[in-house]
Parts: C-alpha cells; sequence; structure tokens
C-alpha cells in the first residue's frame, strides 16, 4: 500500500504515507461546501505535475552538476464551468535564480525532462498543461 485515507468530518480528510508516516490534510474547496483550509485534491493533483517536474530537473540537473537550489513553480490550476467538475488546465510557471547557469542545450534537457515527467504522462490528454520556463 501507498497511503491510507481517513475522513475526519466537515469535508476534511487525513492522508498519511506509509514509507514516512508523513501526514496531509486535506479540505474540499470554498466553491464546493468546504472551507479551504488545506489543499483541496484537485489542489494536490495541480501540485503534483509541479512538484514532479522539480523532481526530474533537479535529478537530472545534480547529474549536469548544475546548481537548482531555490528553483520556484507557481501553479495555477483552473476548474471547468460547467458539470462535470474537473480540472481543465493547468499552468506551471518556472522562477530560477540567478545561481543557475546552464547552456542553451542543457536548458533544453531540462524542458523535455519536465515534460516527460511521470505525473504528466498520467494526466488525461484533455487538461490542458500550460508550462512556461523563466531562464
Amino acid at each position: 500500500m501507498t497511503s491510507t485515507i481517513v475522513y475526519k468530518g466537515n469535508l476534511r480528510t487525513e492522508l498519511t504515507h506509509l514509507q514516512s508516516g508523513t501526514i496531509i490534510e486535506n479540505d474540499a474547496p470554498t466553491d464546493n461546501n468546504g472551507k479551504g483550509e488545506r489543499f483541496s485534491p484537485t489542489d494536490l493533483l495541480a501540485t503534483s505535475l509541479g512538484s514532479c517536474m522539480i523532481t526530474t530537473m533537479a535529478i537530472k540537473a545534480a547529474d549536469m552538476n548544475l546548481n537548482f537550489d531555490d528553483t520556484k513553480i507557481d501553479i495555477t490550476k483552473i476548474m471547468s464551468t460547467d458539470a462535470p467538475r474537473r480540472v481543465v488546465e493547468i499552468k506551471v510557471a518556472f522562477h530560477f535564480t540567478n545561481k543557475f547557469i546552464a547552456t542553451v542545450e542543457q536548458k533544453l534537457q531540462l524542458e523535455r525532462i519536465a515534460r516527460n515527467c511521470p505525473v504528466e504522462k498520467s494526466l488525461h490528454p484533455e487538461i490542458k498543461i500550460d508550462v512556461t520556463f523563466s531562464w
């Protein structure tokens, strides 16, 4: 097993990662009867995409001896306006620090790595994924 989920009431769940014991609380969003005090399930979906992209890039950057520290991603999740409720677009905006120095070819390699991360390859093709890299 990977994780367990316990419903805690008031549209909140507690997610436990079994290997590490890490716990994340999750809320329904305010636009769907929730309090919005925690990540919603669809927030986690969109954020997982960014986390996967930046992690796979960091692995490659380390192999290239590039300083990838403090690289940041801004995630914007866009929901459908009609039924059924679903994520229709995820915007991923990468921001690199002035510590990050790479050749054009290295940057292209890292972009390809990001766009082939396991989470992106697992998402439905109808979800638009808009990625920008601010080198």
